[in-house]
C-alpha cells in the first residue's frame, strides 16, 4: 500500500485505459503531481503510461485507501462507480472531491457545448449534429462517450469553435462544471441496473446534463426527458406528432410524412437514408439541437439526406431473396431494442425475426412482449440471459434457442420469408460471448454474408 501522510496537491486517476491515460497526459501537461490507482493488475494503457510518465506512482490490484485519502482530487474513470466504498470514504472523511475527464475538460474550454445524453441514440445524434456543424464550416470537436476522449481531443486539436459531446450517465456523475449552450436527454429507459439501485437514481444521473445549461431540448414522446429542473428554462421540443409553434415534429401532407417545424414542411421523411420511426425522432432531435446552436437549416437538411447511419446501429447488411438483414448490435438495452423493433417493424411488409440475448444487466425484459407480438414472427435467443428474455415475452411469438450467433443466423434464415427482416438487436451487453458489441456485430455480418452468399 502506498503511504501518503498529508494533502499535497496530488491528483489520483482511478481507472486507467484510454480515458485514464488521457487524464494523466492532461494533468501532467499542466504541472500537477499525478498518481494512478486501478483495481486490475495489468490495466490497458499501463505500458504506455510507464513509458511516457515513469515518475507517476502506480498502485494496482485494488483501490488504495491511503492514496485516495491523500489526494487533492480524485479523477474517476467512467467505469468506476462514485459509490465505491473507498471513494465514498475518501470523499466524506477527507473531503476529497471526485471528478472525471469531462469535468476537467469543462473547466478548460470556453467554446459552446452541445451536450447529448439518453438511454439510446446518443451516438447517432451526436455524430449527426457534429456533421451538421462541420458542413456549416465550423471547427467542431465531437467526442466524449463517443470516439476520442475529450481531453485527447483538446490536446490534439486545441480549443475548437464548438463541441458536440455524447455524455453517459457515468460521465455525468463526475461532471460539475458543465454549462452547455444546449442540453438534451433524448430518451429514458431502464439500463445499467447493475450499477444503479433504482430508476430514479439512473434518471438523476442523466438529469445532471441540465445543470446550468442555457437551453434545454425535450422529447415530447417521453415525459422522463423533461424533469423539474427544465421548468422555466428556454426550451425546444421534438416528437413524432404534429408540432405547434416552433416545435419539431411530423406532418402528413398528401399522404406523405414530412419533417416539420411548426407548420413549415422541411423535407419528406423518405428523403432520409436512415429508416424507421426511431431515426425520424433522431433527425428531429438533431434539428432542434442544431437550431439552438445556430446551424443553418438548409445545411442540416442536406446532412440528413446524405447520412447513411452508423455501424452496428440498425445497419442494413444485405437484402437477399426479399429478406433484409439488420445489424443493431449496439442495442445493448431494452429501450434500444424496443426502438429498433418499433421503427423497423412498421416499415417492412412482412415480419421481424429478432435475435436477442447476452448479459442482461438486471433489466426487465417484459416491455419487449407487446411489440414482438405485433411485429415479429420469431425470437431467436442467445447468450447468458436469452432464457430470461424468452420467459418474459408472452404471446404467440415462436421462440428458438441457439448456442452460437452462427447458429442463430442459420435458424433465422430458415424462419424468414420474402418481405421479412432479420434483426440482431440483443437488448443485452455482449461480454458473455464477445469482446464488445462491435465484435458481436462484425461476427453477425460475417455469418450473414456466409449464409446469404455475400
Amino acid at each position: 500500500m502506498t503511504q501518503f501522510n498529508e494533502r499535497n496537491g496530488l491528483k489520483v486517476v482511478v481507472g486507467l485505459g484510454k480515458t485514464g491515460l488521457s487524464c494523466v497526459r492532461f494533468l501532467k501537461g499542466r504541472g500537477f503531481a499525478v498518481a494512478v490507482n486501478d483495481t486490475r493488475e495489468n490495466p490497458p494503457g499501463l505500458a504506455e503510461l510507464r513509458d511516457e510518465f515513469p515518475d507517476v506512482i502506480v498502485s494496482l490490484g485494488g483501490l488504495d485507501a491511503a492514496l485516495l485519502r491523500s489526494a487533492d482530487e480524485i479523477i474517476a474513470s467512467p467505469g468506476i462507480s462514485v459509490n465505491e466504498p473507498m471513494l465514498l470514504a475518501a470523499s466524506s472523511e477527507s473531503g476529497v472531491p471526485i471528478s472525471g475527464d469531462v469535468e476537467l475538460f469543462c473547466r478548460e474550454v470556453k467554446a459552446p457545448i452541445v451536450a447529448i445524453t439518453g438511454s439510446n441514440a446518443k451516438s447517432t445524434v451526436t455524430t449527426l449534429v457534429g456533421l451538421m456543424a462541420k458542413n456549416a464550416g465550423i471547427d467542431v470537436g465531437v467526442g466524449g462517450n463517443l470516439g476520442l476522449p475529450v481531453l485527447d481531443m483538446l490536446r490534439l486539436h486545441g480549443e475548437q469553435q464548438m463541441y458536440v459531446l455524447e455524455l453517459s450517465s457515468f460521465q455525468l456523475e463526475t461532471t460539475h462544471s458543465l454549462q452547455a449552450a444546449v442540453s438534451v436527454v433524448l430518451n429514458i429507459s431502464e439500463d445499467h441496473m447493475d450499477r444503479y439501485d433504482s430508476m430514479p437514481a439512473y434518471c438523476a444521473a442523466k438529469y445532471r446534463i441540465f445543470n446550468h445549461c442555457q437551453h434545454c431540448v425535450i422529447n415530447r414522446d417521453d415525459a422522463l426527458t423533461a424533469p423539474a429542473i427544465t421548468k422555466g428554462l428556454p426550451t425546444s421540443s421534438f416528437g413524432l406528432n404534429a408540432p405547434v409553434d416552433n416545435e419539431f415534429g411530423v406532418i402528413v401532407a398528401n399522404g406523405e410524412k414530412f419533417l416539420a417545424q411548426g407548420e413549415t414542411l422541411l423535407m419528406p421523411v423518405r428523403d432520409m437514408k436512415i429508416r424507421g420511426d426511431h431515426n425520424v425522432v433522431n433527425a428531429l432531435a438533431c434539428l432542434a439541437l442544431g437550431q439552438v446552436a445556430g446551424l443553418p437549416m438548409p445545411i442540416m437538411l442536406k446532412t440528413l439526406r446524405n447520412f447513411a447511419g452508423l455501424r452496428h446501429r440498425c445497419e442494413l447488411i444485405t437484402e437477399k431473396d426479399g429478406i433484409a438483414w439488420y445489424n443493431d448490435s449496439k442495442g445493448t438495452n431494452v429501450g434500444a431494442t424496443l426502438a429498433a423493433i418499433n421503427g423497423l417493424g412498421a416499415s417492412i411488409d412482412g415480419k421481424l425475426i429478432l435475435i436477442a440475448g447476452g448479459v442482461g444487466k438486471g433489466q426487465d425484459f417484459s416491455p419487449l412482449s407487446h411489440p414482438l407480438t405485433r411485429f415479429a414472427k420469431a425470437l431467436v435467443l442467445i447468450g447468458e440471459d436469452g432464457s430470461k428474455i424468452g420467459a418474459a415475452v408472452a404471446g404467440s411469438v415462436q421462440k428458438v434457442n441457439a448456442t452460437s450467433l452462427v447458429e442463430a443466423v442459420e435458424l433465422s434464415r430458415g424462419l424468414a420469408c420474402s418481405g421479412d427482416a432479420v434483426l440482431l438487436s440483443p437488448a443485452c451487453a455482449s461480454f458473455d460471448m464477445f469482446k464488445h458489441y462491435e465484435d458481436r456485430g462484425e461476427q453477425f455480418v460475417t455469418a450473414v454474408n456466409a449464409v446469404c452468399g455475400g
